[in-house]
């Protein structure tokens, strides 16, 4: 695929914004600085100004007012801690077109193809100032489909965060009013003085490593996989004792489900093997009092189930989806804080290496599964109706996202990576129940 850049430019906001530096916490500077990719796919709809740019410009503009920090830059305070610079510098806007079809990227999964979707900066330098924080790239396929391709800063905002923006820019672009502005201030997730960390924060611990002592680099595979409604029904009746006041939840059941059969698929050597499950948890409403849905920042914690895989495999499926409910379950205020205040004792967060980030996190033998279950991708109508579908445009091998089916039929899709040796494996144990 072929994609020719016909504008690349820097939009700002439209009035003049407060310039000053805001405050980042923890959860802010735990993320690696890196740009999550995700790609939105919408149908021609007729319409002669199908997703014209100035009408995408000019609702840009005015989005960045209240969310002033987007159009920020990365900087560091007088003690060398990570801030965003909020000095109205803008944020990366391209128009560009494809002589290719959206047919031809089959089910938009992840690909060299798909990350041509999304504008590049270089994230190698040493000066974090200079780049974007929101990196847009509208194209136009041969077919008149249309995809905006999305780079977002981490250190701006979790995925709630993000999808709080680019659903109040559509807004704005059908010519609307935003009616829920975000919540800019971060220090609600200041830690406590002195720091306070009352429990052992597993979920920060180095990944349990392959027991075997070399492992070859090996080939990933990337597929995705329907969950239809009868397939969680069956789920569910395996998981849920009627004599059980427990009432587990669709992505307890699923994530259990899926750890379980990509453990088997492994086909780890020895039963004691460990293998470490990362879920993210939102702690808006964990947290007491509970922060707002518009708090606009990171506040994503993880809760971290860990076994042996001779105990995972050989258990009843109830006792599995049991481990990962316990261990979103006690994600309450105490244990919130307390992680809060872990990061704190821990140093500069931002720069520190004694907590393992990104993909070394869940490769072979860990997971994760990442629930946008919920989240209102569907919501991005920029006027000319809802994406037909949205996906991330990068994975590594042990990672996974459970989305909302495009059929829109109440069903879901797991879209995972994992080695290509161990993809058909997982496939035909998926659909055993």
């Amino acid at each position: 695929m072929k994609v020719n850049t016909k504008e690349s430019i820097i939009v700002r906001p439209v009035q003049e914004m407060p310039k000053r530096p805001l405050w980042l916490s923890n959860m802010d500077l735990l993320h690696p600085r890196y740009y999550l990719p995700t790609v939105y796919l919408y149908k021609p709809n007729g319409s002669a100004n199908f997703f014209e740019a100035t009408v995408l410009k000019e609702a840009l503009g005015r989005v960045l007012v209240p969310f002033y920090p987007v159009a920020g830059r990365l900087a560091r305070d007088e003690n060398g801690r990570i801030e965003i610079n909020c000095n109205g510098e803008g944020v990366l806007f391209v128009v560009a077109d494809t002589d290719s079809t959206t047919e031809e990227l089959g089910e938009f999964m992840p690909s060299m193809e798909l990350r041509q979707l999304i504008p590049t900066v270089d994230t190698n330098l040493e000066d974090i100032s200079p780049n974007p924080l929101l990196l847009l790239q509208v194209t136009s396929f041969k077919c008149g489909g249309v995809c905006i391709g999305v780079g977002w800063h981490h250190t701006l905002a979790d995925g709630t965060g993000a999808l709080h923006f680019i659903n109040s820019w559509a807004t704005l672009a059908r010519g609307l009013s935003i009616t829920i502005p975000p919540l800019l201030d971060r220090t609600i997730l200041r830690g406590r003085v002195p720091p306070k960390s009352i429990f052992h924060h597993v979920e920060y611990d180095p990944p349990p490593p392959m027991n075997t002592l070399t492992r070859n680099t090996k080939s990933q595979s990337l597929a995705n996989f329907k969950i239809t409604l009868d397939h969680i029904n069956s789920l569910n009746a395996k998981a849920n004792n009627v004599e059980s006041e427990t009432k587990y939840t669709t992505y307890e059941i699923l994530a259990a489900h899926i750890w379980r059969s990509v453990s088997k698929a492994r086909n780890f050597p020895k039963n004691d093997q460990k293998t470490k499950l990362l879920i993210s948890v939102d702690g808006r409403s964990r947290l007491s009092p509970p922060l707002q849905s518009s708090y606009f920042g990171n506040v994503i914690f993880t809760a971290s189930p860990i076994a042996l895989s001779g105990d995972l495999l050989s258990e009843s499926f109830m006792c599995t989806v049991e481990r990962i409910h316990r261990e979103i379950k006690k994600m309450d205020d105490e244990y919130l804080r307390s992680a809060l205040d872990y990061l704190e004792e821990v140093g500069d967060v931002g720069d520190v290496n004694t907590i393992v980030r990104g993909p070394a996190t869940c490769t072979c033998p860990n997971l994760t599964v990442v629930s946008w279950m919920r989240l209102p991708f569907y919501e991005a109508d920029f006027g000319w109706g809802a994406p037909l579908l949205m996906r991330p445009a990068t994975m590594f091998e042990g990672k996974g996202y459970i989305h909302p089916d495009a059929a829109n039929d109440g069903s879901f899709s797991l879209a995972l990576c994992l080695e290509t040796d161990h993809m058909e494996s997982f496939r035909k144990l998926f659909y055993e129940c």
